[in-house]
């Protein structure tokens, strides 16, 4: 189990990728290119929408990311599941930095919302989630409303994510 602390860098992100964070056989993060924000400026098990925690993170957009060229050639966006998938991670690294043990998965959403998109234009994407409820026990799951704000303007809603942790 990593130490309690309230934010973590681009270093860190990649140590959780690795296995190192959490401990061999718990959570990790993808590592990039799949890892989609830069650091987590916030992370809580108090506080949040529903006062049972939250995760605050960002990234710096470039106009040289991975999927801008791809999606779509001529019409840069970034994909709508790449946002929601960082909403999917950042639940599971909640869930490993309260010391939960086991691998985490994404399971499914409630609603989402976009309303407009990411570009090679925009500078800084913030995400945001918001635990609702962990459930612990054989599966441990843990559930959150999740947001993306592009250059301030919340873009992306997203309810009810659930990211499960399995054991092997």
């Amino acid at each position: 189990m990593t130490e309690r602390r309230s934010s973590f860098t681009y270093e860190d992100l990649l140590s959780c990728g690795r296995g190192e964070l959490f401990g061999s056989g718990n959570a990790q993060l993808p590592l990039p290119p799949m890892l989609m924000f830069d650091r987590i400026t916030e992370i809580s098990e108090t506080g949040g929408e529903h006062d049972k925690g939250y995760v605050r993170a960002e990234l710096d957009v470039k106009p040289d990311l991975w999927f801008f060229p791809c999606h779509f050639q001529g019409d840069p966006v970034m994909p709508g599941c790449l946002g929601l998938d960082a909403l999917w991670q950042m639940t599971g690294f909640w869930l490993g930095w309260t010391g939960q043990p086991g691998r985490g998965r994404a399971l499914s959403t409630g609603e989402i919302k976009f309303s407009k998109m990411v570009t090679p234009e925009t500078k800084l994407v913030e995400y945001g989630i918001d635990i609702k409820r962990l459930r612990t026990g054989r599966l441990v799951l843990g559930i959150a409303d999740g947001w993306l704000k592009a250059d301030g303007e919340a873009i992306y809603k997203a309810t009810d994510l659930r990211v499960g942790l399995f054991q092997d």
